[in-house]
């Protein structure tokens, strides 16, 4: 089976870039209400996937570009050329009390931990909004933002755009269409393993030029900056506070085919049989056990789904089901009663055994761009499906691992509609207490 290691972040957003809108494949999700023909945009965000975000949502004739926020105005550098009429901000509180009556739609693209208080705000302020995954870094937060698009009637996307790539929405077709039969269990690994097993270096270091560490630690304690990469801008998702380990990073891309395909809900119960993270940093090498209510594309009245990342990969016998191929580098494997699917990260669905399904020609399912679907909703043309009504309860079943990572080899039975373990301690990671003077309405 192909490795799709070197498949690149750019050429794949080159890839969907380019991609003809398609017809929605999921139907929960809201029609925008846009109030002018031309669609007025700011990004929270400059540099990383923040880049990628705003140049894909530019690219669409009637979008205005017309501010542009970052707490490193080092990384808006290429944005002051590219978008010379779009004004510049490092606060971003200060570009909504500047913009917000000239804004219909905004991206928030920054680290995970400054994703609710951006959007929530956005949101409160009736803007659409286009959100970066993981949705928030906390439960809490995840359910705020989910309820409140929904009661503005926001349109919003998630930053998932594999989601909108014809392999992903294939693969749930292909379950939904019995071609395996009802399925009994999936596994899902991913190489990455963001975690890290040091101490916080004793040391303060000097804050760059036209960088504000104030305001990129936002919500969170003060502290002092270090350099060299280990907050900003390259590790943040390894620490506590600001990321959300490899969960959030690649979960809600793997889990997204799974939880659409099998049309998941809250999980009943999560438990980690890997290390648990220190002090300041997510864990290395994660294995996360769920147990997820069944539905009708499930063998049983419950369905176990095992997420993996790291060091940590399905057991030989996962593997064995393949008739002697490898396992691709990242994906899922979905075993069901009549056959097994595998579904590589950015790859075709491959079915097993080959000898069954030899000469079975797969369905179109289509393929949209995804950003592109998110500025036509905009406009009131069609709907978005990764709109937070399906990526709020997708995010949270991520982030339960990571909250499961604090408690190894205990299972914790988990009740959504109350956003609740039974285990107390593990109720305190449901939701963190902003720094003084950061709260936001609706948080």
């Amino acid at each position: 089976m192909t490795s799709h290691r070197n498949f690149s972040r750019r050429s794949f957003l080159k890839s969907l870039g380019v991609a003809a809108a398609g017809a929605p494949f999921i139907t929960r999700s809201l029609l925008a209400q846009s109030p002018n023909t031309v669609l007025r945009h700011a990004s929270f965000g400059a540099g990383g996937m923040a880049w990628a975000d705003l140049t894909e949502i530019a690219k669409y004739p009637g979008v205005e570009i017309v501010a542009i926020c970052d707490v490193d105005l080092n990384h808006t550098r290429e944005a002051r050329e590219m978008f010379p009429k779009a004004r510049i901000y490092q606060d971003w509180r200060r570009l909504f009390d500047q913009e917000a009556k000239h804004l219909d739609s905004v991206n928030v693209s920054t680290p995970d931990h400054m994703h609710a208080s951006i959007g929530i705000t956005a949101m409160q302020l009736g803007k659409h909004v286009y959100g970066q995954k993981p949705l928030a870094h906390d439960l809490y937060e995840v359910r705020r933002m989910t309820k409140l698009a929904q009661e503005k009637k926001i349109i919003t996307q998630m930053g998932i755009q594999i989601h909108s790539t014809t392999h992903y929405r294939k693969a749930a077709r292909l379950v939904h269409d019995g071609v395996i039969g009802k399925v009994k269990e999936v596994h899902s690994w991913c190489p990455k393993s963001w975690g890290d097993t040091a101490a916080l270096p004793d040391r303060r270091d000097a804050v760059p030029t036209g960088f504000d560490w104030d305001l990129w630690l936002g919500v969170c304690a003060s502290r002092p900056f270090i350099g060299d990469g280990y907050f900003h801008p390259g590790n943040w998702r390894k620490r506590l506070d600001f990321g959300t380990g490899t969960f959030g990073d690649m979960g809600c891309h793997i889990f997204d085919p799974v939880f659409k395909a099998l049309n998941l809900t809250a999980p009943l119960s999560v438990r980690s049989e890997g290390s648990a993270p220190n002090q300041w940093n997510w864990a290395l090498d994660s294995k996360i056990k769920y147990l997820f209510p069944g539905t009708e594309y499930s063998a049983e009245k419950t369905i176990a789904i095992t997420w993996y990342d790291g060091n940590q990969k399905p057991a030989p016998e996962i593997a064995a089901l393949l008739g002697g191929k490898h396992l691709p580098e990242t994906g899922s494997v979905f075993i069901g009663t009549e056959g097994v699917m595998v579904l590589p990260h950015y790859g075709r669905p491959q079915l097993y055994p080959e000898t069954k399904f030899h000469g079975f020609v797969q369905p179109d399912a289509g393929e949209a761009n995804h950003w592109g679907q998110f500025v036509e909703a905009c406009r009131g043309q069609g709907q978005t499906t990764a709109n937070f009504a399906y990526a709020g309860p997708l995010t949270e079943a991520v982030l339960l691992g990571g909250v499961a990572s604090h408690f190894p080899q205990t299972t914790l039975k988990w009740q959504a509609d109350k956003l609740k373990f039974d285990l107390s301690e593990a109720n305190h990671l449901v939701r963190r207490k902003y720094r003084k003077g950061w709260s936001v309405k609706g948080l």
